[in-house]
C-alpha cells in the first residue's frame, strides 16, 4: 500500500509543479488552487509512504517520477519539445528509480560498491 501511495504522490507532484508554472507568480486563481491541493496531498502521500519505506528510496522515487512525469506532460502538451535524447535520459531516470525498489541493504551496512577496499 505504502508503493502505491508514494507513486500517487509523485503523480500529485507533477501535478503541483505543472500547475505552478501555471499560476504565473500566484496570480491566476485555478491554477493556484491546483497547485495548494496537490502539493498538500503529495506533501502527506510522501509522510505516509515514509512510515515504511527508507527515506533515501522514498523521497528519490518521488522527486524521480514526479520530475520525470513533468517533463512527460510538458512533452505532450507541447509545452517542451520532444527528442531522443530527452526520452533517452527520462527513460534511464526512471530506469534508475524503479532500479531502487530492488536494491536491497539493511540499516548500517554497505552496498559492495560503497565497501572501502
Amino acid at each position: 500500500m505504502h508503493w502505491i501511495v508514494l507513486i500517487a504522490s509523485a503523480v500529485l507532484e507533477a501535478v503541483w509543479a505543472t500547475a505552478l508554472g501555471q499560476s504565473e507568480g500566484f496570480t491566476r486563481p485555478v491554477p493556484t488552487a491546483i497547485f495548494g491541493v496537490a502539493v498538500v496531498l503529495s506533501m502527506i502521500g510522501l509522510s505516509y509512504a515514509m512510515r515504511s519505506l527508507p527515506i533515501t528510496v522514498a523521497y528519490t522515487v518521488w522527486i524521480g517520477l514526479g520530475a520525470a512525469l513533468t517533463v512527460i506532460w510538458a512533452m505532450l502538451t507541447g509545452v517542451e519539445p520532444v527528442s531522443p535524447i530527452k526520452i533517452l535520459l527520462l527513460a534511464g531516470l526512471v530506469g534508475s528509480v524503479v532500479g531502487l525498489k530492488f536494491v536491497r541493504t539493511e540499516p548500517g551496512t554497505r552496498t559492495p560498491v560503497d565497501r572501502k577496499s
